[in-house]
């Protein structure tokens, strides 16, 4: 048995004691993260301190490190129907996409003097962010696709906006946010036939949709452990045979020369397991997602006014509801929600707690007014009906409350 210590804040006062936590505790937040499965976690414990050795290390110490990283290597190929060698590891989901996009653009630029950015209003923040500094900071031209109002990219207009100087085009797979499921092996099918690399952010989606790269059609695919009941801090990047990319970190000679650093072999090794039991696994937990998302759907639907689904109805993630109430503020009632012993979120786990209308919203059409008040409720594999239920005889009083306040304020 491990026995953990409990850490503690300020004068030995431990962190439960500030923040209890009780079986009667409802979390409904695992877009944002998912605990780690105890068979993952097994097979992770032996790396930090029997296999502990550097798999760089050319003795037997290393090589059995080593081991462990090629074989985590080629269980991750096995499910994305690639070559081991286009596995690259990394730190998380987000150092991922900082990768494929700057490695992408910068190779570009330096073999064909391309300089433009293709990408989506409604991407992550490292995908969005990392694309608004190459323009801002090293001179790339950027273009953000329309998207509709369920924030779907249409093939069509990633073709409009191909240019001649196009470095790479990178559309989300499954929005964070709302749910909604890109088209991407159409989106990839138009990449390929203008010969432009295409990255697609698929770290929501690892957890429930096919990663299969020869549907795809990506040329650079992320994913992050933690989003399908891995450790939080491994992520990989799945990198076609042929594209090049500028390394963003320099150093050692590790992962092909394209992240240096020693390989953090117990996350991999997580990393690994945690995907492999996913694939084993998906066809049922989604189908117990879908059965949860829809009643929850409906129930919310149905007991409160001025409210509205968004993403896309039928197109969405099979563990993903996403509303917007007019005239609600979304972080406090995700406030008012923690009070009752439910955990969900106002949008992407990266802005909650930001009071600012959510630009994925707005970019979908809606208005600041119905933006502001987001909810994300994303259901997991111990889910239950009742847990639903209880959050649908708390939410509809919620709302009201706040809306009461704020008019009366």
């Amino acid at each position: 048995m491990v026995k953990v210590k409990h850490y503690t804040l300020g004068n030995s006062v431990p962190c439960d004691t500030i923040f209890p936590m009780s079986e009667a505790h409802i979390y409904l937040d695992h877009a944002a993260t998912t605990p780690v499965e105890p068979a993952v976690l097994e097979a992770m414990l032996p790396y930090f301190s029997d296999t502990f050795g550097n798999p760089s290390s050319v003795h037997r110490f290393g090589q059995h490190a080593e081991r462990a990283v090629e074989s985590s290597r080629r269980a991750v190929a096995e499910i994305l129907n690639c070559e081991p060698a286009e596995i690259i590891f990394t730190g998380c989901g987000s150092e991922s996409d900082n990768l494929a996009l700057r490695g992408a653009a910068f190779a570009a630029r330096e073999a064909r003097g391309a300089n433009h950015i293709i990408t989506t209003p409604v991407e992550h923040d490292a995908v969005l962010q990392t694309a608004r500094q190459l323009a801002e900071r090293h001179g790339f031209d950027l273009t953000l696709l329309p998207v509709d109002r369920y924030g779907c990219v249409s093939p069509e207009d990633v073709e409009r906006a191909i240019r001649p100087d196009t470095a790479v085009i990178s559309v989300i797979y499954a929005n964070n946010e709302v749910g909604t499921v890109n088209s991407i092996a159409e989106i990839g099918a138009v990449a390929q036939a203008h010969e432009i690399p295409f990255h697609t952010d698929a770290v929501q989606a690892g957890s429930q949709l096919d990663l299969d790269i020869g549907t795809l059609n990506v040329d650079l695919m992320a994913l992050g452990a933690h989003k399908f009941y891995g450790p939080k801090g491994v992520g990989a990047l799945y990198v076609r045979r042929g594209s090049r990319l500028l390394p963003a970190q320099t150093g050692g000679s590790h992962e092909r020369g394209l992240r240096a650093g020693t390989q953090n072999v117990p996350y991999i090794v997580g990393f690994a397991q945690a995907l492999s039991l996913t694939a084993e696994t998906r066809a049922h937990y989604n189908s117990h997602y879908r059965s949860l998302r829809d009643r929850l759907i409906e129930g919310v639907l149905e007991s409160i006014p001025d409210g509205q689904l968004t993403g896309h109805p039928t197109d969405r993630l099979p563990n993903h509801a996403s509303f917007a109430f007019l005239g609600v503020d979304g972080n406090e009632l995700l406030m008012h929600l923690d009070l009752a012993g439910i955990a969900c979120s106002s949008g992407s786990a990266c802005k909650t707690g930001d009071p600012e209308p959510s630009n994925v919203l707005l970019a979908m059409g809606l208005s600041p007014e119905w933006a502001l008040g987001s909810l994300r409720v994303t259901v997991g594999r111990r889910t239950t009906e009742a847990e639903i239920d209880r959050l649908l005889e708390v939410l509809p009083g919620l709302v009201d409350k706040l809306r009461s306040l704020r008019s009366s304020s």
